[in-house]
């Protein structure tokens, strides 16, 4: 990959991860934003009513934060093997979540019909995460 390129690659990657984070962190403080509620915000993410509370998004806010930065500085020649593993972990559980979309949207994995997570997996999340885990495999495999 050129610089520009691992450049672009990097700054992409760990920006989806650091604004995940953020949002995260915002909904740690009991906005719900872009749902109504917490029950339309949990159908709207994840197709299921569970706690969006501190003790459950803050240690996922923590992690995505992590990754980014680890993709950084990883994509910035920075931290050696373990920013590297890093980003290759950061590759796998993207396309884990890819894949699992996939079955979300082929109707072999559970969700309310009614909830706009059917819709939001299908045209937004499974999309994202395929397409990044793609460009996190190939940064990963930068040295």
């Amino acid at each position: 990959m050129n610089l520009t390129a691992r450049r672009w690659t990097t700054t992409a990657v760990a920006g989806l991860l650091g604004a995940d984070g953020l949002v995260h962190l915002y909904w740690a403080t009991g906005a719900t934003w872009p749902a109504p509620d917490e029950r339309a915000l949990s159908l709207a993410v994840l197709g299921l009513e569970t706690s969006f509370g501190p003790p459950v998004v803050l240690p996922l806010a923590a992690l995505t934060l992590t990754a980014g930065a680890a993709v950084l500085a990883h994509g910035h020649g920075r931290g050696g093997r373990l920013t590297r593993a890093a980003t290759g972990a950061v590759a796998a559980g993207l396309a884990i979540r890819g894949l699992a979309g996939l079955g979300w949207a082929a109707g072999l994995l559970d969700s309310p019909p009614d909830s706009p997570f059917r819709a939001l997996n299908l045209t937004v999340y499974t999309p994202l995460c395929l397409g990044f885990a793609w460009a996190a495999a190939r940064l990963a495999r930068e040295r």
